[in-house]
């Protein structure tokens, strides 16, 4: 049976768990996830962990932060004036916001405390520091890589 390599298109069913259990996405009752494995649009512990799988196996990987979302980093986490957020924006927590960098890159914050005079907003993925758990079935390799 023919194993899925670096340059291959690839079908998946997986679900995705946080340490405690929680699911935080799955796709189950969708279609499968299609993706080129070394094609960088998928975090790098999962396209390793479909490396070398067989249509029709399942696996389950575990992924340290690294090769996930990378770790938390408390630089991306800053307190604005509630002063200086936009007047069109009702703040609530957990809602997301693209913001633009200084060097002009978009960025998607989080709001993640307010106070009466402040709001704290962090740019670290809601997955960053996160060990994440899939079970990962390859539905099928849809296109081969060329030799």
């Amino acid at each position: 049976m023919t194993q899925a390599k670096t340059g291959d298109t690839v079908k998946v069913h997986y679900t995705g768990k946080l340490e405690s259990g929680e699911i935080f996405d799955s796709s189950v009752n969708r279609d499968p996830l299609e993706f080129v494995i070394g094609g960088g649009n998928i975090i790098p512990g999962f396209e390793n962990g479909v490396l070398g799988m067989e249509e029709g196996s399942s696996v389950n990987i575990t992924i340290p932060p690294e090769e996930a979302y990378g770790n938390r980093n408390e630089q991306f986490v800053v307190q604005v004036n509630r002063n200086e957020f936009p007047e069109n924006i009702t703040p609530q927590v957990g809602l997301q916001l693209q913001m633009t960098q200084p060097n002009g890159e978009p960025v998607v914050v989080r709001i993640v405390d307010m106070s009466d005079d402040t709001i704290t907003l962090d740019a670290n993925h809601p997955l960053a520091g996160e060990t994440l758990f899939f079970e990962v079935e390859l539905v099928k390799i849809v296109l081969p890589a060329v030799e």
